[in-house]
C-alpha cells in the first residue's frame, strides 16, 4: 500500500468519525426541539436513536424521517412521558419529606433518587430499541431487565445524563447538542448488548 493510499484511508476514517460526531450534535438539537413539550421526550429520543442507527447503517435519513418517527413514537410514547413526569413529582414529594425532617427521610429520599435514575435509564434504553409499530410497554419491560442485567451500560447512560445536566447548569445551550451524544451512547449500549 502506498503512502498516498494510507493517507487517503486515514483521512476518510477521520471524516467518517467527524461526520458521526456532527450527526450526533444535529440529532441532539432535533431531540431537544421535539421534546420541548416534555411529554414527548421519550418519542423524540426514540426518533433520534433511530436516526443515528440509520446513519450508521448508511441509510438515507434526515429531518423529514426524524419527524415521521417522532410522530409515530409519540402515539404511545406520550404516556411514558407522563409517567416520567409523575415519577419526578413523586421524587419532589420525597425530597420535601426529607427537608421536613421526617424520620427515615434521608433514606427514603436516596431510594427515590435511585429509583428515578433507574427509571430514566430504562426509558432511554427502551427509546433506543424503538421501531415503528413497537409498543412501549414491552419495550419498557425489556429495558428494565437490561438496566439491571447490564450495569456497565446503565452506568454509561447515567454518566451521559449527568453530563447533560452539568452542561445545562454551566451553559444551558450546551446541553442541547449533548443530548445527541447521550442518544449515540444509548445506541451503542443497545448495539453492544445485541452483539453479545
Amino acid at each position: 500500500m502506498t503512502t498516498k493510499t494510507r493517507t487517503a484511508n486515514r483521512r476518510s476514517h477521520v471524516m467518517d468519525r467527524f461526520g458521526l460526531f456532527s450527526e450526533c450534535l444535529l440529532t441532539g438539537v432535533w431531540i431537544a426541539v421535539a421534546a420541548l413539550p416534555l411529554l414527548t421526550f421519550p418519542a423524540a429520543f426514540a426518533a433520534g436513536t433511530r436516526h443515528l442507527r440509520r446513519h450508521l447503517a448508511g441509510e438515507r435519513g434526515g429531518l423529514r424521517e426524524f419527524a415521521a418517527d417522532a410522530l409515530a413514537a409519540a402515539r404511545g410514547g406520550w404516556l411514558v412521558g407522563v409517567s416520567v413526569g409523575a415519577a419526578g413529582a413523586l421524587l419532589w414529594l420525597d425530597l420535601a419529606a426529607v427537608r421536613a425532617g421526617l424520620p427515615g427521610g434521608p433514606f427514603v429520599g436516596a431510594i427515590g433518587i435511585l429509583a428515578l435514575i433507574g427509571y430514566l435509564v430504562a426509558v432511554v434504553r427502551a427509546a433506543a430499541c424503538w421501531e415503528p409499530g413497537a409498543a412501549w410497554r414491552p419495550l419498557l419491560a425489556d429495558a428494565g431487565r437490561h438496566t439491571v442485567r447490564d450495569p456497565a451500560g446503565s452506568l454509561l447512560l447515567v454518566c451521559g445524563m449527568a453530563v447533560v445536566v452539568l452542561s445545562g447548569a454551566l451553559v444551558l445551550p450546551l446541553a442541547v447538542p449533548v443530548v445527541g451524544a447521550v442518544a449515540a451512547a444509548a445506541t451503542a449500549v443497545e448495539a453492544r448488548r445485541l452483539a453479545r
